[in-house]
Protein backbone atom coordinates (compact mmCIF):
# COMPACT_ATOMS: atom_id res chain seq x y z
CA UNK A 1 0.00 0.00 0.00
CA UNK A 2 1.55 3.67 -0.99
CA UNK A 3 1.62 5.03 2.87
CA UNK A 4 2.66 8.73 0.65
CA UNK A 5 -1.01 8.53 -1.27
CA UNK A 6 -2.58 12.23 -0.20
CA UNK A 7 -6.06 12.04 0.07
CA UNK A 8 -7.40 14.80 -2.64
CA UNK A 9 -8.74 17.67 -0.84
CA UNK A 10 -10.92 20.95 -2.24
CA UNK A 11 -8.57 23.56 -1.53
CA UNK A 12 -8.66 27.28 -2.79
CA UNK A 13 -6.28 28.25 -5.10
CA UNK A 14 -6.91 31.75 -5.90
CA UNK A 15 -9.43 30.68 -8.67
CA UNK A 16 -12.23 29.40 -6.94
CA UNK A 17 -12.54 25.89 -5.24
CA UNK A 18 -10.10 23.67 -6.76
CA UNK A 19 -8.93 20.01 -6.53
CA UNK A 20 -5.36 19.74 -4.50
CA UNK A 21 -4.61 17.48 -7.36
CA UNK A 22 -4.68 19.19 -9.82
CA UNK A 23 -5.57 22.98 -10.95
CA UNK A 24 -8.77 22.28 -12.14
CA UNK A 25 -11.64 23.81 -10.08
CA UNK A 26 -14.97 22.63 -9.06
CA UNK A 27 -16.51 24.85 -11.44
CA UNK A 28 -14.71 23.07 -14.52
CA UNK A 29 -16.34 20.04 -13.58
CA UNK A 30 -19.82 21.40 -12.11
CA UNK A 31 -21.41 21.41 -16.02
CA UNK A 32 -20.45 18.02 -16.49
CA UNK A 33 -22.45 16.83 -13.37
CA UNK A 34 -24.97 19.01 -14.65
CA UNK A 35 -25.76 17.19 -17.63
CA UNK A 36 -25.44 13.64 -15.43
CA UNK A 37 -22.46 12.45 -16.90
CA UNK A 38 -20.00 9.55 -15.36
CA UNK A 39 -17.07 9.88 -13.83
CA UNK A 40 -15.98 7.85 -17.10
CA UNK A 41 -17.15 10.27 -19.16
CA UNK A 42 -15.73 12.90 -17.37
CA UNK A 43 -12.22 11.19 -17.55
CA UNK A 44 -12.47 11.14 -21.53
CA UNK A 45 -13.02 14.90 -21.81
CA UNK A 46 -10.58 15.61 -18.69
CA UNK A 47 -7.70 12.73 -18.58
CA UNK A 48 -5.97 14.32 -15.75
CA UNK A 49 -9.09 13.89 -13.00
CA UNK A 50 -9.12 10.27 -11.40
CA UNK A 51 -12.31 8.75 -9.67
CA UNK A 52 -11.34 9.86 -6.80
CA UNK A 53 -11.08 13.58 -7.88
CA UNK A 54 -14.43 13.23 -9.60
CA UNK A 55 -15.89 11.76 -6.18
CA UNK A 56 -14.60 14.60 -4.17
CA UNK A 57 -16.06 17.44 -6.42
CA UNK A 58 -19.38 15.16 -5.78
CA UNK A 59 -18.75 15.25 -2.51
CA UNK A 60 -17.76 18.82 -2.44
CA UNK A 61 -21.30 19.84 -4.33
CA UNK A 62 -23.47 18.04 -1.93
CA UNK A 63 -21.80 19.74 0.97
CA UNK A 64 -22.11 23.26 -0.42
CA UNK A 65 -25.24 22.75 -3.10
CA UNK A 66 -26.02 26.74 -2.77
CA UNK A 67 -22.79 28.05 -2.88
CA UNK A 68 -21.80 26.12 -6.15
CA UNK A 69 -24.81 26.94 -7.88
CA UNK A 70 -24.74 30.15 -7.23
CA UNK A 71 -21.41 30.85 -8.72
CA UNK A 72 -22.57 28.72 -11.45
CA UNK A 73 -25.25 30.92 -12.26
CA UNK A 74 -23.19 33.96 -11.81
CA UNK A 75 -20.29 32.69 -14.52
CA UNK A 76 -23.37 31.50 -16.77
CA UNK A 77 -24.71 34.94 -16.67
CA UNK A 78 -21.43 37.08 -17.39
CA UNK A 79 -20.77 34.54 -20.13
CA UNK A 80 -24.01 35.84 -21.71
CA UNK A 81 -22.87 39.23 -20.99
CA UNK A 82 -20.09 38.90 -23.38
CA UNK A 83 -20.15 40.05 -26.64
CA UNK A 84 -17.95 39.76 -29.45
CA UNK A 85 -16.61 43.21 -30.54
CA UNK A 86 -17.71 45.18 -33.86
CA UNK A 87 -14.77 44.81 -35.63
CA UNK A 88 -13.98 40.95 -34.71
CA UNK A 89 -17.52 40.63 -36.48
CA UNK A 90 -16.82 42.73 -39.50
CA UNK A 91 -13.74 39.85 -39.35
CA UNK A 92 -15.84 37.15 -39.29
CA UNK A 93 -18.26 38.38 -42.04
CA UNK A 94 -15.42 39.30 -44.42
CA UNK A 95 -14.22 35.34 -43.34
CA UNK A 96 -17.95 33.89 -44.02
CA UNK A 97 -18.72 35.94 -47.50
CA UNK A 98 -14.60 34.87 -48.87
CA UNK A 99 -15.79 30.76 -47.95
CA UNK A 100 -19.40 31.30 -49.95
CA UNK A 101 -17.94 32.40 -52.78
CA UNK A 102 -14.87 30.04 -52.77
CA UNK A 103 -17.33 26.99 -51.75
CA UNK A 104 -19.42 28.48 -55.14
CA UNK A 105 -16.11 28.56 -57.23
CA UNK A 106 -15.70 25.05 -56.05
CA UNK A 107 -19.46 23.75 -57.02
CA UNK A 108 -18.98 25.34 -60.57
CA UNK A 109 -15.46 24.23 -61.09
CA UNK A 110 -16.93 20.76 -60.46
CA UNK A 111 -19.94 21.29 -62.43
CA UNK A 112 -18.01 22.16 -65.67
CA UNK A 113 -15.56 18.89 -64.98
CA UNK A 114 -18.85 16.80 -64.72
CA UNK A 115 -19.93 18.30 -68.42
CA UNK A 116 -16.91 17.98 -70.38
CA UNK A 117 -15.23 21.12 -69.88
CA UNK A 118 -12.06 20.04 -67.80
CA UNK A 119 -10.27 23.48 -69.91
CA UNK A 120 -7.86 25.21 -67.11
CA UNK A 121 -8.61 28.74 -66.38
Amino acid sequence: MDTNHKPVQIVDGGRGPQLSSCRITVQDIVPYLQQGCACEEIMTIMPVLTKEDIRTVQQYVRDNFDAVMEQDRRIRDRNLERTTPPEIQQIRKKGHAKALALMEQFARDKSQEKNGDSSPR
